[in-house]
Formats: structure tokens, C-alpha cells, sequence
């Protein structure tokens, strides 16, 4: 079996605490580490968030680092409007018993990737871009050695923090262009798709169903992800975007995908932040297009993965 090393960068958050326990239950997955940003909380909440998931999830062996604690040139926005005060409101989160590795995360970012052999990591961002701008530009050579960028951010008809923006790249949307705009593969798991990963009853009733406390765990974090978005965000079940990154990676037929060419907007009053998709004519090449964009999502395929890696954790 292949495995796809990852380094899950984010900021939990209620659906990045489910991209890690997909990618810590899924044999498919190597995640060599996650590193921590501010965004759906402060910093010191999400990193705290991150360790304690770990915990729940039996992988204390996977280290975490914490990384920028806000956007490079704007002030901090948290969603708390979604995630509560914590984060993860609607659980009791474990006590960590792994300590905070040392080391700023957009250090241990460069080391690893400079450390590994070329084309064999792939980042995974699931919150703001700030840790993966940084480590680009304090160390270029990154760039031609990750594998591939898969993040969860932006939209190229949709957004929730704007009309036009999604809360990952509105908020620091100097660093999405940043990341946007090398030359390495990225691959956007925008809103279009993660409006497909819906939490329905009858999905969380099979997550209880497992009968273990992950997916007890899992199980509260939905119950407080529904009503949050059921009272903001006018939805009936809450889509769980950011495992949609980690599903892709194990397997891409369940993520169908439209190369483009893809930007972020920096200065317009009412679009900063938007990703600009550009659907026009055919779909180019790689070669000559580096950017491109999550459009289906198989849903009985995405759960499948997501109950068997909630299962295997035992």
C-alpha cells in the first residue's frame, strides 16, 4: 500500500479535528506532523485543540508545532460564530499528555521539507495560509520540494465570510496569494465542494453507531456544528469541509477536479479575498497550469473513509 506523507497545517475547528482523525485512522496516510495557525480560534486554543484531538485519536507520537498567531498584515478575525469560544464547543476535549514540541512551526515546516526526500511531503493546509507563506518565502527552495499543496479555502462561485470569500483566505488573503501564485501544484478544496460533505442525520448516525468514545466525540462536535450553522449560516447540516482535503489524498476518484488558473483578489472593496477561478475555454494542461480546482465529491465515498478511519482508531 502507498502512503502519502502530509503535513496537516490548520486550526481546530470542528472539521479540522475530523481531517485528523481521517488522517491519523486511514493506513494510506503518513502524517509526519501537524503544525497550528490562528484562525477558527486564537492561537494557543487551536494548538491546544490539535494536541488534544491527538490524544482522542491515540497518536501521541505525531508531533505538533505552533505556528503564526495572525495574518501577516491585517488584524486577527476568529470564527467563533461557528466554533465557539474554545474551538471545539460541544465537547469535553482530553487532557494533552504529549507536551508542545519546541520550535516555531514555519521552522519545522522548511526543516522537514528540506529534510525529506524531494516530492514526497504534501502540505495540507485547513485553515488561514499564513504558516505556508512564511516558510515560502523564508525558504524558497520548498517550493520544488513539496509534492503538492492540498488546501481547503476559497470558493470560485461561493463564499461564507463574504459575499465572495471564504473565512481561510478572507482573512489572510496576502497569504493565499502568496501560496497561490508559486509554481508548485495546488490543488483548491473550495466551498463548491465542501457544500457536498454534509453531516446529515443519518450520517452521524452511523459515526454513533461505531460505538467508540472517537466516535462519541465526533458525534458532539456535530451536534454543536449543526446548530452553528443552522443559526448563521442558514444550513440544515453542516458541511464538514476540511477532511475533504485528507479524502483526496487517499483517494482521488472521490474528489473530482477542474485545472485552472486561480488568484486572489487583494484590493477590491467588496472581493478581497475572493478566488478567481478562470473556467473560460478548454481545461489546460499541467504544464501549463499549476492550480486547480475541487468541483464533485463522491458523498457516500467520503463517509465510507471517514467512518472506516473512525472505526480503525478503535
Amino acid at each position: 500500500m502507498t502512503t502519502r506523507k502530509i503535513i496537516l497545517d490548520c486550526d481546530p475547528g470542528h472539521d479540522d479535528a475530523v481531517a485528523i482523525l481521517l488522517a491519523v485512522g486511514d493506513p494510506r496516510i503518513d502524517l509526519i506532523g501537524v503544525t497550528t495557525v490562528g484562525g477558527n480560534q486564537s492561537l494557543d486554543k487551536v494548538t491546544y485543540n490539535a494536541r488534544a484531538v491527538l490524544e482522542k485519536a491515540h497518536a501521541r507520537q505525531v508531533p505538533v508545532h505552533a505556528g503564526c498567531d495572525r495574518p501577516l498584515v491585517r488584524p486577527q478575525e476568529v470564527a467563533a460564530s461557528i466554533h465557539g469560544q474554545t474551538g471545539l464547543d460541544g465537547v469535553e476535549l482530553p487532557e494533552p499528555t504529549r507536551p508542545l514540541d519546541p520550535g516555531h512551526a514555519v521552522d519545522w515546516i522548511i526543516e522537514t521539507i528540506m529534510r525529506e526526500e524531494p516530492g514526497t511531503v504534501t502540505l495540507v493546509p485547513t485553515g488561514p495560509l499564513t504558516n505556508i507563506a512564511m516558510a515560502v518565502r523564508k525558504e524558497p527552495r520548498i517550493v520544488d520540494r513539496v509534492r503538492e499543496v492540498v488546501l481547503m479555502g476559497g470558493g470560485y462561485h461561493v463564499g461564507n465570510w463574504s459575499a465572495v470569500a471564504e473565512f481561510n483566505i478572507k482573512v489572510d488573503p496576502e497569504a493565499a496569494h502568496i501560496v497561490f501564485n508559486e509554481p508548485w501544484p495546488v490543488t483548491m478544496v473550495g466551498l463548491d465542494l465542501t457544500h457536498q460533505a454534509l453531516c446529515t442525520p443519518e450520517v452521524q448516525q452511523r459515526i454513533e453507531g461505531i460505538g467508540t468514545d472517537p466516535a462519541h466525540f465526533v458525534s458532539g462536535l456535530m451536534d454543536f456544528f449543526r446548530k452553528s450553522y443552522q443559526d448563521n449560516q442558514d444550513f440544515v447540516d453542516p458541511p464538514v469541509h476540511d477532511p475533504c482535503t485528507v479524502a483526496y489524498l487517499i483517494d482521488p476518484s472521490i474528489v473530482s477536479t477542474r485545472r485552472c488558473p486561480v488568484d486572489v483578489e487583494l484590493r477590491g472593496d467588496l472581493t478581497c479575498g475572493m478566488t478567481v477561478a478562470d473556467l473560460r475555454g478548454p481545461e489546460p494542461s499541467a504544464e501549463d497550469c499549476h492550480t486547480q480546482v475541487a468541483v464533485k465529491l463522491d458523498f457516500q465515498g467520503f463517509w465510507d473513509l471517514v467512518v472506516k478511519a473512525i472505526t480503525a482508531i478503535g
